[in-house]
Parts: C-alpha cells; sequence; structure tokens
C-alpha cells in the first residue's frame, strides 16, 4: 500500500488536494459506494497529492494514528496539519507557547517525511497587532526532533491587509494562507519558500465545483509561484522578495464553498498540472 507513489505530482512540487477525507457525502461520489470506511484515505491520497488534516484544530490525536495515515498513503504522499485552536484563539499571543509544545509533542512528528506546513488559523474577530503577532511567531519552531517545520497563517480580519504583516512574515520565513473566500482578506504575497492555498468557491451547479476558467487560471498561477515567479494578475500588498527562488512548493486545498464537490475540484486542477 505504502509503496506506490502518489499520482501526478507536478512541477515544481504543486500539491493538490482537501479538507480530511472523511465526509459523508463524498461516499458515493467520490468514494465508491461500496469501499468500506477505512480505505478511505488509501483511496483519496491515490487521487490527490495532500490532504489537510483538519481535527487537530478541536483536539489531539493520537500518535498511532498519526504514524497509520502515514502507513496508508503513498510515496511522495503530504499532509498539512492544522495548529489547535487552544494556541490561536486567544487575546494573548505571547501566552500560546505550552499549547504549541503540547501539539508538537501529540505525535504529528509520527508522519515524519509526510509532514507538510502546519496551518495556525485565526478567528476573523483576531485584528493584526505586529508586537503581539510577532510574540506569537518566535514560539514556532524551526524544527522539532531533528525534522524541520514549515508554518502558515491564516488570518481573516481586514487589518492584516498591511504591508507591515508582509514584512514580518517575512522575516521569519512564514507562509500566509491566499483564499478566495469572499469577506476573507485576499494576500497573494509570498513571505516564505512556499505558497499555500486554501480555495472556498466550489459551486453546487458545476460538476467540478470550479468552472473551467477558474480552473485554468488557478492552474496558470500554481506554474507560477512553482517557478519562482509571481501571478501578473494578484496584485500584492508589498514589494516582491528580494531574491525570487528559482523554485518553490505550493499547496492548493480545496475546502469549502459547496463541499461535496471539492475532490472534483482538486481532481480537474490536478489534471491541468503537468506530471
Amino acid at each position: 500500500m505504502a509503496g506506490s507513489k502518489s499520482r501526478g505530482t507536478a512541477a515544481g512540487n504543486i500539491r493538490v488536494g482537501i479538507g480530511g477525507w472523511t465526509f459523508e457525502p463524498w461516499r458515493g461520489e467520490f468514494y465508491p459506494a461500496d469501499l468500506p470506511q477505512k480505505r478511505e484515505l488509501e483511496y483519496a491520497s491515490r487521487r490527490l497529492t495532500s490532504i489537510e488534516i483538519n481535527g487537530t484544530y478541536y483536539g489531539s490525536q493520537k500518535s498511532e494514528s498519526f504514524a497509520r495515515w502515514r502507513e496508508e498513503t503513498p510515496e511522495g504522499f503530504v499532509f498539512s496539519v492544522k495548529g489547535p485552536r487552544f494556541a490561536t484563539n486567544r487575546r494573548v499571543l505571547a501566552e500560546a507557547g505550552d499549547s504549541i509544545e503540547r501539539f508538537f509533542r501529540s505525535g504529528v512528528m509520527e508522519l515524519k517525511e509526510k509532514l507538510g506546513p502546519v496551518n495556525w488559523q485565526f478567528l476573523p474577530t483576531k485584528r493584526f497587532d505586529a508586537e503581539d503577532f510577532e510574540a506569537f511567531l518566535k514560539l514556532l519552531p524551526a524544527s522539532v526532533t531533528g525534522r524541520a517545520v514549515r508554518h502558515v497563517v491564516e488570518v481573516r480580519h481586514e487589518s492584516f491587509l498591511n504591508p507591515a504583516f508582509v514584512a514580518l512574515l517575512r522575516r521569519y520565513d512564514i507562509a500566509t494562507v491566499l483564499t478566495d473566500k469572499d469577506g476573507f482578506p485576499e494576500i497573494p504575497d509570498v513571505t516564505a519558500p512556499f505558497v499555500y492555498l486554501r480555495l472556498q468557491r466550489a459551486s453546487q451547479s458545476i460538476k467540478t465545483g470550479y468552472a473551467a476558467d477558474a480552473l485554468d487560471s488557478w492552474a496558470k498561477r500554481a506554474r507560477t509561484w512553482a517557478g519562482g515567479g509571481l501571478p501578473a494578475d494578484l496584485k500584492c500588498l508589498a514589494a516582491p522578495e528580494k531574491k525570487a527562488p528559482k523554485s518553490r512548493e505550493v499547496f492548493i486545498y480545496m475546502i469549502n464553498g459547496f463541499k461535496p464537490k471539492a475532490p472534483a475540484a482538486a481532481m480537474a486542477l490536478i489534471e491541468r498540472l503537468p506530471a
């Protein structure tokens, strides 16, 4: 099971997936009707190239679970993981240290080489305060048990539409989530060696969730980011990086909107990317 390779890792390591893999409306649509529930991750990981684990936001998972998920997925597959809400949903972010340390002791490192970025999601009411936010960034470990850890923050208040926020993230090599969700800030600035998207406009009326032209546009942007460039049709808050890399990893997750269409949207986007 674990010996085969994940489907179509694209040039520049563009990875496309969904949030979680357990969702009842996917059964009989994305998953075959006769597929045992315990084999859903095995099935999903051979049609997608990444999955964002969302359950870690709400509570701890067992070390054995992370190890099993690593074994059930093919070579080259990557999980991103949501950090716990106990670390981000607080007034004083400098006090999040214990929650962050507890999270990394919980077993998440059992994902080993399949551990992708850790997504730290903030409430829509959390405003940008440079001193407060920098205190949080300082708590995020660059490595755990000898393995490098990458971080991305998902901010959802308009006050983060600020070049000072971009500069702060670049100082720590931490990415920010780019989303297309109405009402959330759109921040396409590249602030880390990778780019992280959570797309949330899947439509119930479209077979693939997103229209063909929208998927074409996201595929073109992904290829540009992967090649070290910046999409010309997205307006950044700040000046570009001083020295662009030759390549970047890109993570794209079809998360919400009409969630039953998320797998179809992810697979349609993968089909538009180079193998």
